[in-house]
C-alpha cells in the first residue's frame, strides 16, 4: 500500500490542540487527546487487518499486532465516553508516531469537520468498550461512519473490544431499546421470546468484506451469551413465520471470549490469541418455527471452537478446532457435546 498523504492543515491543527492544556482547549463538542508526535507522520505504511478482541482486562498480544499494522504511524482510539486512560498503555506497549483519544459523545460532535478529518488521517482505529447503542445512535449516518468505511476501504486497519468489537461485523446488536438499569440481554430472556423489544438488530454500521454476513458478540463464555447469539443468528436466517427465499445467503457469528481475540487478515484467515476462545457458528442448514412471542425453536447450528494458537478460515468456515452441534427446542440448548456442554 502506498505511504498516506497527510494534510499540513490538519497537521497544525494537531499540533496546536496538542500543545494546549485541556482547560484551555477551545470548546468542541468532541474531547481529543494526543500523546507522542503533534505532527503526523509522513511515510507510514498501514497494513489491512481486523483486531477483534472480546473485552475484560486489554490484550497485548492483540494490541500490538494492531499496532504494528500501523505502520509506524498514528493510533487513533475512537470513544463515545470516557478519557484518554488508552494513550499512556498504548504509547508504552507499541513504538508509534503517536496515539491520540477522540471521545464523540453525540450526534453534534459527530458533525463537526475536525472528527471526520482525524479519523481520514489516523493509519490505525481502534474502538473501545462502553455501550454499542452509543456507537449507533451517535454515529450511524453521520460523517463519522462514512469516515470509518473510507479507512476500511484504503486498507487502514481496525479494531474494536467489547462494544467496539459488537459493531464491526455487517449485523450488530446494538442494544438500542436497552434503559438504564436494565440487566445484560441473557440468553435465557433471548431465546423465550426472539422477537422481545431488547432484540434489537442492525445493517451495515461498517463496511468490512472479510466480516460479510456474520454478526459478532463479546465476553461469550462469560457472560453466557451463547443462547442470545443463537437468537440473533435465526431473526437474520429467518424472518417471523416465513421461510427465506431459495438462494438467500445464510448468516453466519464469531463470539469470543474476555481477554481472547480473533486476528482476522483481510483474506479470511483468522488466529485466535489470549486466554479464551473463539466460537464461530453457522446457520447453513438450521431451520424452525421461528414465530412472535413464542420459544425458539431452531437448528442445528454447527460450532466450531478454536482456542488460543489455533487458526480458521473465514473463507471456508474451517479450523483448527472442536467441532460440534447445537440446536434449541422450546428455549432450550441442546448439544452434541459430552455431557451437553454448550460451550
Amino acid at each position: 500500500m502506498p505511504p498516506i498523504l497527510k494534510s499540513p492543515g490538519l497537521a497544525l491543527v494537531l499540533a496546536i490542540l496538542a500543545s494546549l492544556p485541556c482547560a484551555a482547549q477551545p470548546d468542541h463538542p468532541y474531547r481529543y487527546f494526543r500523546s507522542g508526535n503533534p505532527a503526523e507522520a509522513a511515510n507510514a505504511t498501514p497494513r489491512a487487518g481486523f483486531a477483534l478482541m472480546g473485552g475484560g482486562s486489554d490484550l497485548d498480544e492483540a494490541f500490538q499486532w494492531l499496532c504494528e499494522r500501523a505502520g509506524g504511524g498514528d493510533l487513533l482510539v475512537l470513544r463515545a465516553t470516557g478519557s484518554d486512560d488508552y494513550n499512556p498503555y498504548l504509547q508504552k506497549l507499541c513504538h508509534l508516531n503517536s496515539v491520540a483519544t477522540l471521545v464523540i459523545p453525540d450526534r453534534a460532535a459527530a458533525e463537526d469537520p475536525f472528527v471526520a478529518h482525524a479519523i481520514r488521517h489516523a493509519t490505525a482505529l481502534f474502538l473501545s468498550g462502553g455501550d454499542q447503542a452509543n456507537y449507533i445512535n451517535f454515529w450511524m449516518n453521520t460523517p463519522v461512519q462514512a469516515a470509518l468505511n473510507e479507512d476500511i476501504a484504503r486498507g487502514i486497519p481496525i479494531g474494536g473490544t467489547s462494544a467496539g468489537l459488537a459493531v464491526l461485523g455487517e449485523w450488530a446488536y446494538s442494544a438500542q431499546s436497552d434503559k438504564p438499569g436494565d440487566p445484560n440481554l441473557g440468553g435465557a430472556m433471548a431465546l423465550a421470546d426472539p422477537f422481545s423489544p431488547r432484540v434489537t438488530l442492525v445493517h451495515g454500521f461498517l463496511h468490512i468484506p472479510a466480516l460479510t454476513g456474520i454478526i459478532t458478540d463479546t465476553h461469550f463464555a462469560k457472560r453466557d451469551r451463547m443462547g442470545r447469539l443463537l437468537v440473533f443468528l435465526a431473526r437474520l436466517d429467518q424472518p417471523d413465520c416465513k421461510a427465506l427465499p431459495a438462494g438467500t445467503p445464510r448468516p453466519r457469528s464469531i463470539g469470543i471470549d474476555e481477554r481472547a481475540a480473533v486476528l482476522l487478515d483481510p483474506d479470511g484467515d483468522a488466529t485466535v490469541v489470549g486466554h479464551g476462545a473463539a466460537w464461530f457458528i453457522d446457520t447453513q442448514e438450521a431451520d424452525g418455527p421461528l414465530c412472535n412471542h413464542q420459544p425458539l425453536t431452531f437448528g442445528p447450528y454447527p460450532v466450531t471452537k478454536v482456542t488460543p494458537g489455533h487458526g480458521f478460515n473465514l473463507r471456508d468456515w474451517k479450523g483448527e478446532a472442536v467441532r460440534y452441534e447445537l440446536s434449541v427446542r422450546n428455549g432450550a440448548i441442546q448439544s452434541t457435546q459430552p455431557g451437553g456442554a454448550v460451550y
